[in-house]
């Protein structure tokens, strides 16, 4: 005999509390009156207590419900301290949810049912109130008062306005029991991607992960480098970093690089270190088109940058992009230069000869592919063609000097437009740093300095201001990144340090807010492959199409994407997007309950019944997708649903930040943090005015920069005047 199905439905009158009510009066004779029931006082005791008993379970069966039915039309706040964010040597703390299974679907398709729709939504009294509001905004001062009593966000208001997070509720609150969700940090090395359009808490999200990553030690007690990249500028970001990083006592080893505000920004040299002198060419001419006929004007760059940074390496300076950009619109002086030097070593009485022949030069008998060099470099060709030298810099250097002026301007005409966008202005100070100018103040990193320093990087490259030159900084230290993590990929990061332990890797957290804006080529090896090195990425965007638009192949943004093993979906607006995440998740088996009744005449009209009827309950199943597309659309702000080891489905809500006492920056940070929300801010935030004021309202301390301290009021005034 089958067995009969357990049809569960919480959508439904709380019928359990007549029972508690009939126990409660019948507890209350028994102890008050036994007598008038047969009783002795007793006996009347023992009975009371069996009523109070059964009471109570029919009054949790109660509770149940009526949380159910709270939770899919109200969810409880959960707001959270950066306090009391909980760090673990072992786990990543996301929130709290639950694992989404077969009966959530049930719960969540029963809650679109007709019948259903009165403990889904909210009572016709609200939605008065609301047109209430409407009406009487710019009503006289006791009608005013009136819309401050139905908005009034306290749970004795019959009319409270919902959480102003949009989406649906229901979605999170099918499941009563939540519980704190955490990913196994063994997991992040696989890369995590996050998704969710502008403003449902992408940030928030990256927040909370910042905050355990730079306060997180491991088992030796050594912390871990962090290191963010935020295209936009986000000032809360920046303040709960340093925040943070104080609060570990990091603080020493915090650094700040942002475009937007060169005068207290740390230095970088994205070329300045390389295991191998071909990384220089690499992460320059990588970052140009090698789509069509563009991939061969890529090639010629980057032989052309590979020269020029052998010869300066051979020559003792250390490469960077204005000196690049120098001898890419005058390779004659590199020619000249490195040509004495050469000489000066192996030949001394070669000069004399090249100064002999530079002399008998005119127009007349220059070589027409000569045409516009210096004579001295005609003279350098000339000799070099006549005496035969092997060296493979030299050589280079001479191959590129006997192409035509013209049509060398040609060839490299793809390049400069890449080291303009990374050498003009202030910016070139940045990434072009003077090592021997003491008088900076301003510190200096590298990648492998930091992750042996085990520092906390704020990135900041100003994309709302320039988003071209914001793309170019951003892709070359992603380019310097793959470099990085290659190195210690094969010798660990204490390669050629004393006492060196050999191979050693430790996690390196790289988070990337906006990753879309800033990827090129360099980025898939990085996400491919920097698990190896201890890479743990972590990239935040909006949708697949941003991907797919910024690299231009389609095959490209499917190979991003599939090397992320763990995916955060919030609320997203493009379909695509949304079947990524539902398309791999299985279809489930839903019951459904069809009411069927019927009457069938009689056609013996001398027989005693007229008529016969019959009434069903049938019960049927119905495979639906675990969830829809229309789903992840309907998220409220600050949930996601999340795919996590191996495709484990989890529903999730991050906590609201509450503020601390302790929220404080220095003064030159508090100035960078005011320019940033007085410039980027899109919108406020979902949670502003919504019992979380005084956020930004901390006074701020000096004790950050000090080394800054050098800059005159006059430099600052400048700055803010072109600000």
């Amino acid at each position: 005999m089958a067995q009969p199905h357990a049809i569960e439905v919480l959508l439904r009158p709380a019928v359990e509390l007549y029972t508690v009510a009939v126990c409660a009066a019948a507890a209350t004779l028994c102890l008050v009156a036994p007598w008038s029931l047969a009783l002795n006082p007793l006996l009347g005791l023992g009975s009371a207590l069996a009523f109070l008993f059964f009471g109570a379970i029919r009054l949790r069966d109660a509770w149940i419900i009526l949380r159910f039915r709270r939770n899919v039309r109200r969810l409880p706040r959960y707001v959270m301290t950066s306090r009391d964010v909980p760090v673990s040597q072992q786990r990543l703390f996301i929130g709290r949810g639950f694992r989404w299974e077969q009966r959530h679907t049930h719960r969540l398709m029963q809650t679109y049912r007709p019948e259903f729709r009165r403990y889904v939504e909210p009572p016709p009294a609200y939605y008065a109130a609301r047109r209430l509001e409407a009406r009487l905004e710019f009503a006289p001062f006791p009608l005013s008062r009136l819309t401050r009593l139905t908005a009034w966000d306290v749970p004795i208001n019959p009319v409270r306005p919902l959480p102003p997070a949009g989406g649906l509720p229901r979605l999170h609150g099918i499941e009563p029991h939540e519980i704190d969700v955490s990913l196994p940090l063994g997991e992040r090395v696989g890369q995590t991607l996050v998704l969710g359009a502008t403003r449902v808490g992408k940030t928030r999200l990256a927040e909370l992960f910042i905050t355990q990553d730079i306060r997180r030690r491991n088992a030796a007690g050594d912390y871990e480098p962090v290191i963010v990249f935020d295209p936009k500028g986000d000032a809360d970001l920046l303040k709960r970093m340093y925040v943070e990083a104080k609060r570990a006592g990091r603080d020493g080893e915090f650094y700040v690089f942002h475009l937007g505000w060169p005068t207290i920004s740390a230095r970088y040299n994205a070329v300045g270190r390389f295991g191998r002198i071909s990384e220089v060419a690499t992460r320059i001419a990588g970052q140009l088109s090698g789509e069509g006929n563009s991939a061969a004007f890529r090639e010629f760059a980057w032989r052309f940058v590979n020269i020029i940074a052998r010869a300066l390496v051979e020559l003792g300076q250390r490469p960077d992009y204005l000196l690049i950009q120098r001898h890419v619109v005058n390779i004659d002086a590199l020619f000249i230069e490195y040509a004495q030097a050469y000489f000066a070593k192996h030949e001394p009485k070669a000069w004399e000869i090249i100064v002999q022949l530079e002399g008998r030069l005119n127009d007349k008998n220059i070589p027409r592919n000569m045409i516009g060099r210096e004579k001295r470099v005609v003279a350098l060709e000339q000799y070099l063609s006549q005496v035969r030298v092997y060296d493979p810099v030299l050589d280079g250097l001479r191959s590129a000097v006997r192409y035509d002026r013209t049509y060398f301007d040609k060839i490299v005409a793809s390049l400069l437009p890449l080291l303009e966008k990374l050498t003009t202005g202030k910016i070139s100070q940045l990434l072009a740093p003077n090592y021997s100018d003491l008088n900076d103040a301003r510190p200096i990193f590298d990648w492998m300095q930091i992750v042996r320093k085990r520092a906390v990087v704020y990135v900041g490259l100003d994309a709302l201001s320039d988003a071209e030159v914001a793309a170019a900084v951003g892709n070359s230290m992603f380019a310097d990144l793959v470099s990085v993590a290659g190195h210690i990929y094969k010798f660990g990061i204490d390669d050629g340090l004393p006492n060196s332990r050999g191979g050693l890797k430790i996690p390196i957290n790289v988070h990337a807010d906006e990753f879309n804006e800033l990827m090129g080529d360099e980025f898939i090896p990085l996400i491919n492959k920097g698990g190896g090195a201890g890479m743990q990425i972590t990239a935040y965007t909006q949708t697949l199409s941003d991907i797919e638009a910024r690299i231009g192949n389609r095959a490209k943004a499917g190979q991003v994407i599939g090397n992320f093993n763990n995916v955060f979906m919030l609320r997203v607006r493009e379909t695509a997007t949304a079947e990524l995440l539902t398309k791999q998740l299985p279809k489930v088996e839903v019951y459904t309950t069809t009411l069927v009744s019927g009457a069938t005449d009689s056609s013996d009209i001398h027989g005693s019944t007229d008529f016969t009827s019959n009434a069903q309950d049938r019960v049927s199943t119905t495979s639906v997708p675990m969830i829809d597309p229309s789903h992840v659309v309907a998220l409220p702000k600050g949930q996601c649903f999340a795919l996590l080891e191996g495709g484990q489905l989890w529903k999730i809500r991050m906590p609201l930040p509450a503020p601390d006492p302790d929220e404080v920056m220095p003064e030159d940070l508090q100035q960078l943090a005011g320019y940033m929300r007085q410039h980027y801010t899109e919108a406020s935030e979902w949670w502003d005015n919504h019992s979380l004021p005084g956020l930004q309202d901390d006074p701020l301390p000096d004790d950050l920069l000090d080394g800054f301290r050098h800059l005159t009021t006059t430099e600052v005034a400048n700055d803010e005047k072109r600000l």
